[in-house]
């Protein structure tokens, strides 16, 4: 395991493109800020805990979504990978540090959710524990099915068609901004195939917004390592 090239690729991925493209990562809050917005109207205040709560999910799961346009162009555009492949570095380092970037071009949307929570008193020191593992699961999980996506890509412009589609589906349908025991037990299963419907479930448990899902965390892990496995299986790494 190349531990540098995980760091400096994060940094490159995270980093560097916050500085470079600050404006992107305020427009990646607007989705999650205006949700909140729409469910603190609509349930006149009821449902603001849970938006908080789910705005963080959101912000790290759709930027980890938008990795397959991002690796995609990487591949295709720059031949990025064509480089790697030739050095020692392998696909695993390679997802770790576009994982662990987005993790930190996400810090900023995070923040703005943890100034919310701490001002409507819905965060504890406890909970934020459990928030920081919960993420780190779900950038990893989402990370490896972007990336299994792109390497299936033939083109750059059809990736953003995808990225879209996977936006709403994977983290706009779920319960991410609404009690997740609204739904019956069936759909929320259906819904589990999105890892952040998972880290939802977890969160609203932490915070206490919700019962409490055991087979949500057993899940969210087993579905993490089951994605990278895959990715590692299935995306393609060297050109046939």
């Amino acid at each position: 395991m190349k531990i540098r090239f995980i760091w400096e690729f994060a940094r490159f991925y995270g980093i560097t493109a916050l500085r470079r493209a600050t404006i992107y990562s305020i427009a990646i809050m607007a989705l999650p800020l205006t949700l909140l917005f729409v469910f603190y109207i609509i349930s006149k205040g009821a449902l603001l805990p849970y938006a908080i709560a789910g705005g963080m999910i959101a912000i790290v799961a759709g930027n980890a979504l938008t990795i397959a346009s991002d690796a995609a162009f990487f591949r295709l555009e720059l031949r990025m990978q064509d480089l790697l492949v030739a050095t020692q570095i392998g696909q695993t380092e390679y997802m770790l540090g576009m994982a662990l970037g987005d993790l930190i071009f996400s810090l900023p949307g995070i923040a703005v959710y943890l100034v919310l929570g701490f001002a409507f008193h819905i965060f504890t020191a406890y909970s934020l524990a459990l928030t920081a593992v919960i993420l780190l699961f779900l950038a990893l999980s989402t990370a490896a099915l972007a990336f299994t996506l792109s390497s299936f890509v033939a083109h750059v412009r059809n990736v953003w068609g995808i990225t879209t589609i996977l936006s709403i589906g994977l983290t706009t349908l779920p319960p991410i901004f609404y009690p997740y025991t609204l739904l019956p037990n069936y759909v929320l299963w259906i819904f589990a195939i999105s890892p952040a419907t998972l880290a939802a479930m977890l969160a609203q448990g932490a915070y206490g917004l919700s019962p409490v899902s055991v087979n949500a965390a057993i899940a969210l892990v087993a579905e993490t390592v089951l994605l990278f496995a895959a990715s590692l299986k299935f995306a393609r790494w060297r050109e046939l």
